[in-house]
């Protein structure tokens, strides 16, 4: 006759783990996100945007009059990103140094599950292999972590330096 143990708490912890996740990474997605919520018709601190190119006017021929209730459509493209990114070089910058904000102390609490592995393995020539891949792996981690941003520095400036000698 077998015992079936009944997780009490599984749909629950697994709820808890996704939620968290979830909040975690709608935080740090709207931590980019800015929002101008301001309205020029209530507030005169708020300037529209004037910077679209083709906006359609207010007819003004029919009867001599002007139509002050004309549509002001702004059909121009804009960046979503604002204007801090302009080019690709300086996004992927950026989310570099996200990662690098996010990565190291992940880094770094890993060396220390690591030496956690060595001191638990207490000789066992198992746990010391495992403790030593462990160590390891999370060492050429840190290595790629740290050196992403030299690694795309020197690749714009490679092609940054084709460009101009192609040019010529």
């Amino acid at each position: 006759m077998k015992i079936y143990k009944k997780k009490k708490y599984s749909s629950l912890s697994k709820f808890a783990k996704y939620g968290f996740l979830f909040i975690f990474s709608f935080y740090m997605l709207m931590s980019f996100v800015k929002v101008n919520a301001c309205d020029p018709a209530t507030d005169p601190s708020c300037k529209p945007d004037t910077t679209a190119t083709n906006n359609l006017k207010p007819d003004t021929t029919a009867g001599g009059g002007s139509n002050t209730n004309g549509i002001n459509i702004n059909t121009g493209i804009t960046n979503p990103l604002g204007n801090s990114f302009t080019d690709i070089p300086s996004f992927i910058k950026a989310i570099l140094k996200f990662v690098l904000i996010i990565g190291v102390p992940i880094v770094t609490l890993a060396i220390i599950y690591s030496g956690f592995l060595f001191v638990t393995a207490q000789g066992n020539s198992e746990k010391l292999g495992v403790a030593k891949k462990t160590l390891l792996y999370t060492l050429i981690g840190a290595a790629l972590l740290l050196g992403s941003l030299v690694i795309t520095d020197s690749i714009q400036g490679t092609i940054t330096e084709i460009k101009s000698t192609s040019s010529q």
